[in-house]
């Protein structure tokens, strides 16, 4: 049993997976937090789940899980969240587009009585910051996306940043959670939190310091109506 489990889903991110292991296990060590990392190479092509697999010599909590074919973000997740034993578990994208310092925010939240905690960029308290800003298109795109997402009352009122790839959850609520999402692309998110509402589950957010990763795998044009379909889906569904 651990106290907190970071997952993190991985695609083609050799350039970057080292950094990030680097930087968990500092988090762990900064602030005395016995944990595991798990890192989901999601099908990568290139060297991740090498480079990833060789720090276990270094860290023994950490575990690299990996399959042939890529299925998606929302599979990778899923796929880590249910190896996750930590009382806590963090989703955080690869790239360092969150420090793991804001962290332990979540982790207070959770220790209130909240069930899930979201990192926001949006935060109404004008703690949080946006160091480096995605492309026009990028942002464009984003701002239909949120106005869709309230207009048809998609999601719960009072979340503002549903994509922000940082995300604490009590392991009972995550476990539990996780067994029902279905979505394996880019719109997990909103699955989760769809679900999360309906079963009235405690849900918060809290501002965090976030920085674009120009290394996307969002293809823009192709991406965008994937992920309407998958919103579609999700309405159907839930």
């Amino acid at each position: 049993m651990y106290y907190l489990s970071v997952v993190i889903p991985a695609y083609n991110e050799e350039k970057k997976i080292a950094k990030d292991i680097e930087a968990v296990y500092e988090y762990f060590k900064n602030n005395s937090i016995d944990g595991e990392l798990i890192i989901v190479d999601d099908g990568s092509k290139d060297q991740t789940y090498n480079i990833a697999n060789n720090f276990s010599k270094q860290f023994n909590t950490l575990k690299v899980i990996t399959y042939l074919k890529n299925k998606g973000k929302g599979y990778a997740i899923k796929t880590g969240i249910l190896e996750a034993k930590g009382e806590r578990i963090l989703f955080a994208d690869a790239g360092l587009c969150v420090p793991f310092k804001y962290a332990n925010a979540g982790i207070e939240l959770l220790n209130k009585g909240y069930d899930i905690a979201i990192g926001s960029r949006k935060s109404t308290s004008n703690m949080a910051k946006i160091i480096q800003k995605q492309p026009l298109y990028r942002r464009i795109g984003s701002k239909v996306f949120h106005f869709l997402i309230k207009t048809f009352k998609i999601i719960p009122d009072g979340i503002e940043d549903t994509q922000c790839g940082f995300k604490l959850f009590k392991k009972d609520v995550a476990h539990s959670l996780f067994k029902k999402i279905v979505t394996e692309k880019f719109m997990w998110d909103i699955e989760m939190l769809r679900i999360a509402s309906k079963e009235k589950y405690k849900i918060t957010a809290f501002p965090v310091e976030w920085s674009n990763d120009p290394d996307t795998k969002f293809r823009p044009y192709i991406g965008s109506l994937e992920n309407f379909l998958q919103i579609a889906n999700i309405i159907l569904r839930t």
